[in-house]
């Protein structure tokens, strides 16, 4: 087996082989480690890389297979940490040069839970500056670039994570989404990505967008999501708003889909898409009638809720440089900058009117899921646009500003639903992705949806050409 199909195995696929001691971690490790190398400096998806600690971990790992007791759960899987999420011992820039030589003396729960689940650290993946935007651009090393086609936006705030997946630069990744930060770069890129239930994986220190954020997993297969969630999963007390675990194992997703109530929406009513988009997503949702569901279309009531995320999202991120912009706004991304700016002008009473709207917005939401148990959209308006810009500029004859062309996941955010984004197929060589919302809770019914989905249209057989 040569590198680059050792790197393209699923970490499902790499346990069998560990424990059959048909292949070592420490060769897996070097092998991807040698991709790094080679591909890296063209994609920049890895801020830091940290080879000594990977080869480390794997021969902690081939060592605990060699022996009598079982070994951890993701026991010499190649992966890699978000750059937003702090590392002991490790540099996390943030993307920021506010904390571009910041060491962490202590672990995140997610980078905690993952090192003892004997995940082998590649290192830190590229997220703009405090994971404002949707492309991974910062002013520490600059943006990642697309696979699947060098000059385009891996997309953000989790661009890194996703771009080193479907490069074959790990295995695993670890994400978070603020208003679509996992699904954006997993629609652009081509990967599986998943933010779960709002809550149901701690986050410390807490996001600047504490009610907005969500941390899950990145890769290339539903069920190395699975194995990655498996591990997340759970409260945590130094976060006060995580949530009790609920069980989750890789058999449970395997049970199908059929008999579910499904809706599709092109637009969510409002949204602005590029046609080709809305016709490679909808193909693909027709399908899920080939998996035994009943599908029509329909969507939430209620208008585009972008205003109320830009209240939350623009004061949130003016709070936090309060005290000392002047002192550093010419050190922030201009349009962060621009962003915080915006966000100094708005009253209490705005955010305060803007989370009782919210809790307007969600209700509709509910009401929906009262008649459908899935709802299904494009998980982005367009294809990747040019990488470090900070948006597309106009899709469809309609400008954007910095987030509000994300028109498919925010809501989501601000619902705190699960949903997923999953690889559907292409247009002019860019992956598009169709997106999986579920009801409250339904974090298992969205995994079994994309299971059933990406056993009939196998997407990890795609490889971009690098």
């Amino acid at each position: 087996m040569n590198d680059t199909d050792l790197c393209y195995l699923s970490g499902v696929e790499l346990r069998r082989l560990y424990e059959r001691r048909e292949l070592s971690p420490v060769e897996v490790a070097e092998a991807v480690l040698r991709r790094i190398e080679t591909l890296d400096p063209r994609l920049n998806a890895f801020v830091t890389v940290t080879p000594e600690r990977a080869l480390a971990e794997a021969r902690d790992a081939e060592a605990a297979f060699a022996g009598d007791e079982q070994p951890s759960p993701l026991a010499g899987i190649p992966g890699s940490l978000k750059d937003l999420t702090a590392t002991r011992g490790i540099r996390t820039t943030r993307g920021s040069l506010l904390t571009a030589d910041w060491v962490p003396d202590f672990d995140a729960p997610l980078a905690e839970r993952l090192r003892d689940a004997g995940m082998v650290l590649l290192g830190k993946t590229n997220t703009p500056e405090m994971g404002w935007k949707g492309d991974s651009g910062n002013r520490v090393v600059g943006p990642t670039h697309n696979p699947w086609g060098h000059g385009r936006t891996a997309g953000g705030s989790s661009g890194g994570a996703a771009a080193a997946v479907v490069a074959g630069m790990g295995v695993l990744a670890q994400g978070t989404d603020g208003a679509g930060s996992i699904r954006i770069p997993a629609g652009f890129s081509g990967a599986f990505g998943f933010k779960p239930s709002w809550g149901r994986i701690p986050q410390h220190p807490a996001s600047v967008v504490e009610t907005l954020s969500h941390a899950g997993p990145i890769t290339r297969t539903v069920g190395d999501a699975v194995q990655m969630l498996e591990i997340m999963l759970g409260p945590d007390a130094r976060d006060r708003t995580s949530m009790p675990a609920e069980p989750l194992a890789l058999d449970e997703i395997d049970v199908g889909v059929d008999g579910l109530r499904v809706a599709w929406s092109p637009d969510l009513g409002y949204a602005a898409v590029d046609a080709q988009v809305v016709e490679t997503a909808q193909a693909a949702a027709r399908r899920f009638s080939d998996l035994g569901c009943t599908i029509e279309e329909a969507h939430p009531a209620g208008e585009d809720p972008w205003r109320l995320v830009h209240v939350l999202w623009s004061t949130a991120f003016a709070a936090t440089f309060r005290d000392q912009f002047d002192q550093i706004a010419d050190r922030l991304d201009s349009g962060l900058r621009a962003v915080v700016e915006e966000g100094f002008e708005f009253r209490g009473t705005d955010v305060a009117s803007a989370y009782i709207e919210r809790n307007a917005y969600y209700h509709q939401w509910w009401e929906f899921y009262e008649r459908y148990d899935l709802l299904l959209t494009p998980t982005l308006p367009d294809t990747a646009f040019d990488a470090g810009d900070d948006h597309p500029g106009s899709i469809a004859g309609h400008d954007t500003t910095y987030l509000s062309w994300t028109a498919f996941t925010y809501p989501v955010n601000l619902t705190g639903l699960p949903a997923a984004s999953l690889p559907c197929g292409f247009v002019d060589g860019l992956p598009v992705g169709l997106q999986i919302i579920g009801g409250w809770r339904q974090d298992l019914t969205v995994l079994r949806a994309a299971r059933a989905f990406e056993q009939l249209a196998p997407w990890s057989r795609e490889r971009p050409l690098l």
